[in-house]
C-alpha cells in the first residue's frame, strides 16, 4: 500500500520543547513519523521530518493550521509539503 507522504521542516532559535510540541502534534493526528533529522546550528535549531499520514483523517491544512498556531507560542517557522510538491520542486 503507498504511503501518503508529507516533509515538515522546522527552522527557529533553539528552546526546549520544539520536538516534543511538533512530535506531540503530528501523533494527535495519527500521523507516523518515518524519519527525522535535527540539529543545532549557531544557536538555531533545524528539523526536517518525513512523516507518513496514511491513517490520519487530518488534511494538509488541518496540519498547517496547528503548526500555525505553534509557530505563533514559539516563534518558529514551520513547512509542511506533500511529497508529489516536494520531489518536484527538488528534480533535477
Amino acid at each position: 500500500m503507498p504511503k501518503d507522504l508529507v516533509f515538515i521542516t522546522v527552522i527557529g532559535k533553539d528552546q526546549k520543547g520544539i520536538i516534543a510540541r511538533i512530535s506531540n502534534a503530528v501523533f494527535m493526528h495519527n500521523i507516523n513519523i518515518e524519519d527525522l533529522n535535527q540539529k543545532v546550528m549557531d544557536g538555531y535549531f533545524v528539523m526536517t521530518m518525513l512523516a507518513d499520514m496514511t491513517d490520519s483523517s487530518a488534511s494538509i491544512g488541518d496540519i498547517k493550521k496547528e503548526f500555525a498556531e505553534i509557530e505563533k507560542q514559539m516563534d518558529l517557522n514551520i513547512q509542511v509539503q506533500h511529497e508529489n510538491i516536494f520531489k518536484s520542486m527538488h528534480r533535477v
